[in-house]
């Protein structure tokens, strides 16, 4: 993913800086049309919009907040 689209998020951060809620890491399994299944640390697998970001490929890891993909954890 393209390292000038990183969304709303602060390095190091895990927070969205908008509304203060939290993003959860996500692996994305399977890229489908405008977007990716994608799943967390605890094996929930959650459909993800994908339209903030550039380049995400099976297998990277996203930041998903409100089932939008806002970012790459660092």
């Amino acid at each position: 993913m393209s390292a000038s689209r990183r969304g709303r998020f602060q390095a190091g951060e895990d927070r969205c800086i908008t509304c203060g809620d939290e993003a959860v890491a996500m692996r994305v399994t399977e890229l489908r049309d405008g977007g990716a299944l994608c799943e967390d640390d605890g094996g929930r697998m959650e459909v993800v919009a994908l339209d903030l970001l550039d380049g995400v490929d099976v297998g990277a890891t996203v930041l998903v907040h409100a089932g939008v993909a806002i970012g790459a954890p660092r």
